[in-house]
């Protein structure tokens, strides 16, 4: 076995949950996260680089993943513009909808347009830069910006309801004790 055999197979065992779980925040379905690591995976590896660590593998194909998404959603787009009403939706319904559908923040994700999708995760979870992103996108900073505001907007309510929970707990957990009660 050459070591980048080694590499791809320590890959599989040891990141291929992250990866997915990165996949499935990009794009919002389990079935489409698991095609787009394999499509990376692909991509990345057919090149032959001298990938020697894992850890610089996993990075690669991270990268790539993002290059795929977006190449997708500018297609997408552009089907869309060139040939409104003609594109039908044939996917089978994904099995991981029914379990994360009483999910807050899956749910909040999902009602984010692709494009600003893609941002909030570059920038939220990935922790980019906007001038990282713009350059990851291929758009304007300015353009990454109204994307942020915009993901933001619609997430506020749902950032909103989570303080307010937590802000409760901690006042419950510190209400001092009723008078006339002692605790030993």
């Amino acid at each position: 076995m050459d070591d980048l055999e080694r590499v791809l197979s320590e890959l599989y065992r040891s990141a291929l949950g992250r990866l997915c779980t990165y996949g499935y925040l990009l794009t919002g379905s389990q079935l489409d996260a698991e095609d787009l690591v394999q499509e990376s995976i692909v991509k990345v590896f057919s090149k032959r680089r001298r990938l020697t660590d894992v850890r610089a593998a996993e990075a690669y194909v991270r990268a790539a993943m993002r290059t795929v998404h977006l190449d997708a959603v500018r297609r997408g787009a552009r089907w869309r513009r060139l040939m409104p009403g003609q594109a039908i939706d044939q996917a089978e319904p994904d099995p991981a909808d029914e379990i994360v559908a009483t999910d807050d923040v899956d749910h909040a994700l999902r009602t984010l347009p692709p494009r600003v999708r893609v941002a909030a995760v570059l920038r939220f979870h990935d922790d980019l830069t906007v001038e990282e992103i713009a350059r990851e996108m291929g758009i304007a900073g300015g353009t990454v910006k109204t994307l942020l505001h915009r993901a933001r907007q619609a997430l506020g309510p749902w950032l909103a309801d989570e303080r307010r929970g937590r802000d409760e707990v901690a006042t419950v957990a510190v209400e001092p004790a009723s008078k006339g009660v002692r605790h030993a």
